[in-house]
C-alpha cells in the first residue's frame, strides 16, 4: 500500500493520521487506527450523535435530515418487496428507525454510543448496543446510513451482517466517497475523511469488490447531492477557520455537477441484494 494523504482529526482530537491507498480494492486505510476509539467520539460537537439546532450548520443539517429520512424509506421499499423487517446498524438517536415505523416496519436498531442509545429511547425507541445479541435472527433490509466506515475489523463485520440477511434481502450502505470532486478539491481538510472515526474511505469499486466476496451483488447505485454541499461547509471552516457558505455552496455545486457526467458524487448510496 502507498501513502495517499496526511491529515489529521479537525473535530476532537486534533491528531494526525495518515491515509494509505489500497490498490487492488481502491479504497483508503487509516492508520494507525486507535484502539480506543470511543474517546474520539466523546464530543457534543460530533454530528452524528446530535439532534442540535444552535448553529446554522446545525440546522440545515437538521432540515436535510428531515427531507432525506422520506428519501430512504421510499428507497428501502422500492428495493424490497418482502416482509418488511428492518435492521438499522449505527442508528444514532434513532430517527430512521422512526420514519421506517411509520411507514409499516418492524424495527431493530443497533448503536454502540450509549448517549445516542438514550437519546433514542427518549424518542420511544429501543435500540440494542451490539448486533451479536440478535443471534440468528434474520431481516429483509438491512442499512447503514454512513456507518460502515466507521466498523473495525471490516470483513469480519461484512460477514456479520450478511448472516442476517434473509435469502430475498437488501443490504442498503450509504458512504462518502473519496473520489468526489469535493474531495480531491479539499484534499487533506475534507471533512469525510473524518479521522480515525472514519477507518476506512471507499470507492464505487471498493464496495463492489468487498461485497463481491461475500456473494452480494450491487443492484443500484444512488447519488447523495445534499452531502457535498454539508461537506464542503465543514471543510471550509477546517481549512480557513470560517464557515464562507458561499464558497461551500459553490464547491458542492461543483461538485454535484461533475458528478452528472461521473457519477463520482460525494457520498453514494449503494443497493446489494445476494447474488
Amino acid at each position: 500500500m502507498k501513502s495517499y494523504l496526511n491529515t489529521k482529526d479537525f473535530s476532537v482530537s486534533q491528531e494526525a493520521f495518515e491515509l494509505f491507498h489500497d490498490e487492488e480494492l481502491d479504497m483508503l486505510i487509516t492508520k494507525p487506527q486507535p484502539d480506543d476509539l470511543a474517546r474520539y467520539y466523546e464530543s457534543e460537537n460530533y454530528i452524528s450523535h446530535t439532534d442540535a439546532k444552535k448553529t446554522l450548520v446545525d440546522k440545515m443539517y437538521q432540515l436535510v435530515k428531515r427531507y432525506s429520512l422520506s428519501k430512504k424509506t421510499k428507497l428501502i421499499a422500492k428495493y424490497f418487496a418482502g416482509e418488511k423487517t428492518l435492521l438499522d446498524v449505527g442508528a444514532g438517536t434513532g430517527d430512521f428507525l422512526l420514519a421506517a415505523k411509520k411507514e409499516g416496519w418492524t424495527i431493530t436498531g443497533v448503536e454502540p454510543n450509549s448517549d445516542a442509545r438514550t437519546r433514542a429511547k427518549e424518542k420511544g425507541v429501543e435500540i440494542l448496543p451490539a448486533i451479536d445479541v440478535l443471534t440468528n435472527k434474520k431481516f429483509g433490509v438491512i442499512s447503514l446510513w454512513h456507518v460502515l466506515e466507521h466498523l473495525p475489523n471490516l470483513e469480519e463485520q461484512l460477514s456479520i451482517l450478511v448472516s442476517h440477511l434473509a435469502a430475498d434481502g437488501t443490504l442498503v450502505i450509504a458512504v462518502p466517497n473519496f473520489k468526489s470532486y469535493d474531495a480531491t478539491y479539499y484534499k487533506e481538510y475534507w471533512a469525510a475523511y473524518d479521522v480515525p472515526r472514519h477507518l476506512w474511505h471507499f470507492s464505487r469499486e471498493a464496495i463492489e469488490k468487498l461485497l463481491a466476496k461475500h456473494e452480494m451483488k450491487l443492484v443500484a447505485t444512488k447519488p447523495m447531492v445534499f452531502d457535498a454541499f454539508y461537506v464542503a461547509m465543514l471543510s471550509e471552516k477546517y481549512k480557513t477557520g470560517k464557515q464562507n457558505l458561499l464558497k461551500a455552496f459553490w464547491v458542492g455545486l461543483q461538485s454535484n455537477r461533475k458528478a452528472m457526467r461521473t457519477k463520482e458524487y460525494s457520498s453514494l448510496i449503494y443497493v446489494l441484494k445476494k447474488a
